[in-house]
C-alpha cells in the first residue's frame, strides 16, 4: 500500500492544497491520501491561526467529495508543536514496514530540510514527495543522494521524489485578505469551505 501524507496549517484549506495532489495521485500510485492539520508548525510557532477545530472542519469539507482522502486529527490531539518526525514515528508504528509512506511537501520546503527536526530519521521512515511550484527546487548536498530520477523507483522510505504537477497560485493569506475585504473566494476554495467560513464569520478581523 502507498500512502501520501500532507501536513499543514490549512487556514483555510483551499484548491492549492488539493488540486496538485489530485494531479499526481495516479503517477504516485497513492491508495490513500491523509491530510494532517498541524497544532502549531515549528517555523510558524508565533503566528496566529484559527482554532484547530475550524481548521480540521474546513479540511474535512475540502476533501469530502474525494474517494480515498481522509483527515487525521493526530497532531491537533497531541497539542504540541507539530514535528513531522514524531508524526511519522507514530504512523510507521501503526502501518508496519511494508507500507510506502510519502510525506508531501512543496519545493519551497525542500530548501529548508536542514532546519527540520531529525530529517535523516524522517527519511528512514518515509519518502519526501516534492510538489513543484514553478521555481527550481534547491536540494542541499546533504540530501542530494536521496533524489530519485523517477517517482515510481522510490522504495517504502528514503527517497526524495519530484512530482510533475501544474502549479495552483493560491495562498491562504490571499483568501483571508479577500474575506476581510468582502470579496468572493468561490474560485479558490470548495463551496462547502466557503459556506463554512461565512457561517462562522472567520477571517473578518485583522490578525496581530
Amino acid at each position: 500500500m502507498n500512502i501520501g501524507i500532507c501536513g499543514g496549517t490549512f487556514d483555510p484549506f483551499h484548491r492549492g492544497h488539493l488540486d496538485p495532489i489530485l494531479a499526481v495521485r495516479g503517477v504516485m500510485e497513492w491508495d490513500r491520501v491523509v491530510y494532517i492539520p498541524a497544532f502549531r508548525q515549528p517555523f510558524k510557532a508565533d503566528a496566529a491561526t484559527s482554532s484547530g477545530y475550524h481548521r480540521f472542519a474546513m479540511t474535512v469539507l475540502g476533501v469530502e467529495a474525494q474517494d480515498g482522502m481522509t483527515v487525521s486529527p493526530r497532531e491537533l490531539e497531541r497539542g504540541a508543536i507539530s514535528y513531522t518526525v514524531e508524526t511519522l514515528e507514530a504512523i510507521r508504528s501503526e502501518t508496519g514496514d511494508g507500507v510506502t509512506l510519502d510525506w508531501i511537501i512543496g519545493d519551497d520546503n525542500l530548501a529548508e530540510l536542514d532546519r527540520w527536526k531529525r530529517p535523516d530519521r524522517i527519511l528512514e521512515l518515509a519518502n519526501f514527495v516534492v510538489l513543484t511550484r514553478g521555481a527550481g527546487a534547491d536540494v542541499s548536498e546533504r540530501f542530494r543522494s536521496h533524489v530519485v530520477a523517477e517517482p515510481r523507483s522510490r522504495g517504502r522510505a528514503g527517497a526524495i521524489a519530484f512530482a510533475r504537477n501544474h502549479t495552483v497560485p493560491i495562498s491562504s493569506t490571499e483568501i483571508r485578505t479577500r474575506v476581510r475585504a468582502g470579496q468572493s473566494i468561490d474560485e479558490l476554495v470548495d463551496a462547502r469551505v466557503s459556506r463554512y467560513i461565512e457561517r462562522n464569520a472567520l477571517y473578518r478581523e485583522v490578525r496581530t
